[in-house]
């Protein structure tokens, strides 16, 4: 089976910065420890991030629903840094892809973002992957949204969610919902 890991925004902002997540530390750091314990075991893994312009449309700051957070090339746009090592040190491809780039357009899941999503399906398609482990944060936002939209392209059968590194601002019940009625 050749698998692809999907990491959705293990972004610094997103753990202990300007829009943290409960438990988001603590999940990412036993992540980067999976990763590095199934090194091999993903030919390729991907890592998204939101990456927003300061004046993104989502901000407080312009009338919208979160913080300013994820702001281009800020500490809180980085990813954590045992995640970033652990995706660097194991075998298999990474690539770090963006979305939220616009400052006029929200886009919870990478799929939203069009030269993202074509990457996502040339590396499928070269890669041969059967199967996307899919985890991040916010489990209940930008994972559950990136996974909806992956599945309406690939199927249901492609997804594997790995909830124990999916925090949510909701403790896991929407993101563990909607995978209790998924049927593969």
């Amino acid at each position: 089976m050749n698998k692809l890991l999907l990491v959705v925004d293990p972004q610094i902002d997103f753990i202990n910065g300007s829009l943290p997540v409960p438990d988001a530390e603590s999940a990412m750091n036993n992540l980067a420890e999976f990763i590095s314990s199934n090194n091999g075991n993903y030919c390729y893994k991907i890592a998204t991030v939101d990456w927003h312009p300061h004046n993104h449309c989502s901000f407080a700051t312009n009338d919208g629903q979160w913080p300013d957070h994820c702001v281009q090339h800020s500490e809180g746009a980085a990813i954590w840094p045992s995640v970033l090592k652990a995706l660097h040190t194991t075998k298999g491809d990474t690539i770090i892809l963006s979305k939220g780039l616009n400052s006029a357009t929200e886009e919870y899941s990478i799929f939203k973002n069009v030269e993202s999503a074509a990457r996502i399906d040339e590396i499928i398609k070269k890669y041969r992957i059967d199967r996307i482990d899919i985890c991040g944060i916010a489990g209940d936002i930008c994972v559950l949204d990136t996974l909806k939209d992956g599945i309406a392209i690939y199927g249901p059968q492609m997804f594997n969610i790995l909830s124990e590194f999916s925090p949510s601002l909701d403790k896991g019940a929407i993101l563990n919902e909607f995978k209790n009625n998924l049927t593969l």
